[in-house]
């Protein structure tokens, strides 16, 4: 009996993408399928970066149709493309920037940096070509995570535009790069956006697929400036579990909603302490915190990492765990989070190229 295209797409469709929560038929990610004879060859396109994902999809799907009747040989190709999600004309300097993930907390301390470097590295181990920009003004730290010598300045040029630097694959740019590491940034409001706005209109990116900003903690100047001048694609809020952290989570979340960027998902840090000597789990600072927040607000919780030496002293010596250890299981935590991100913004992406949101102050 013949092979249908009917019975290839039935045989695709029992596959759930565990990153898109949907089959690929679905999904819109089959482009094609040759059956010649007893052959079967399909085509897929994934729209999130997943190199470390892609062969073993292939694989699965090759023996899934390997085994239907009057299939002797199945070959499945699969492809990683990231389209643009946002108009980006509106800043020159964005044109070669698919797509722009701040990464955003309420209150500082609850390990936004270490997530977004973290963020912006597994993206990189996916294939995705990736910048970072530490929007952090007052507390700039991805030049340390990133292990790039203090007192490094980007080259210019054309007198105009700041070449980023590059660390683990990943185009990097700081205001810390600008000034030196001693000089406290006594700056007012203002000044604080003007040289926020430097950065993001001056740094000469090179054909990126997403470009992760590390947002300074709050929902304040920065955070207004930002929404209103750059055209984010979508937002990863990070919290811990304590009622203090999540409160100002919420506010992160609102604050995205008011200006119309996509709450991608929550990221709950130090959810656990494993004790290194005996191994009990203990709940420092209170359990379910951010499956709490992601419920009330219906968005997703992208991971819940522990509280673990580890991702702090690596982060500290500049090799932050995907780099470090990138086969711990920390690192697939964070590869999963990459995915999970990707893939929301390829699915947020279907309303594709909105303009920039306005900015509406109401009293509610």
């Amino acid at each position: 009996m013949p092979v249908t295209r009917e019975a290839v797409e039935a045989a695709l469709r029992q596959y759930i993408d565990p990153h898109l929560n949907q089959d690929l038929v679905s999904a819109g990610c089959v482009k094609q399928i040759d059956i010649n004879g007893d052959r079967v060859s399909v085509h897929l396109e994934l729209g999130y970066a997943a190199a470390l994902f892609k062969t073993g999809l292939a694989q699965l799907l090759q023996m899934a149709l390997a085994n239907l009747d009057g299939v002797a040989h199945a070959d499945v190709q699969v492809d990683c493309v990231i389209a643009a999600h946002k108009a980006q004309e509106q800043v020159p300097a964005l044109a070669h920037v698919k797509n722009i993930i701040a990464v955003s907390s309420g209150k500082g301390g609850v390990g936004k940096s270490t997530t977004a470097a973290n963020l912006a590295l597994a993206l990189a181990r996916e294939g995705a070509r990736v910048g970072m920009l530490d929007a952090d003004i007052y507390g700039p730290s991805q030049g340390i995570m990133f292990g790039i010598p203090e007192g490094t300045r980007p080259q210019v040029r054309d007198q105009q535009w700041f070449v980023p630097l590059e660390a683990h694959g990943v185009q990097v740019m700081s205001m810390a790069f600008l000034t030196d590491d001693k000089t406290p940034m006594v700056w007012r409001g203002p000044m604080v956006s003007g040289a926020l706005l430097q950065l993001i209109t001056q740094t000469a990116w090179s054909d990126l697929d997403y470009l992760v900003i590390d947002m300074p903690p709050g929902t304040g100047d920065i955070q207004l400036t930002l929404s209103q001048k750059v055209p984010v694609t979508g937002s990863v809020i990070v919290t811990t579990p304590q009622d203090l952290a999540l409160l100002d989570a919420k506010k992160g979340v609102e604050m995205f909603r008011k200006v119309n960027i996509p709450v991608l998902g929550v990221v709950e840090n130090m959810a656990v302490h494993i004790c290194s000597n005996c191994g009990h789990a203990e709940h420092l600072f209170g359990e379910g915190g951010g499956e709490k927040l992601a419920t009330q607000y219906n968005v997703e919780l992208l991971a819940s990492l522990p509280l673990s030496m580890a991702i702090r002293s690596q982060s500290d010596a500049g090799t932050p765990t995907v780099i470090a250890d990138p086969e711990s299981q920390i690192a697939m935590i964070y590869q999963q989070m990459a995915r999970t991100v990707g893939a929301r913004i390829a699915q947020s992406g279907q309303i594709v190229a909105q303009s920039m949101p306005k900015i509406e102050i109401s009293d509610d």
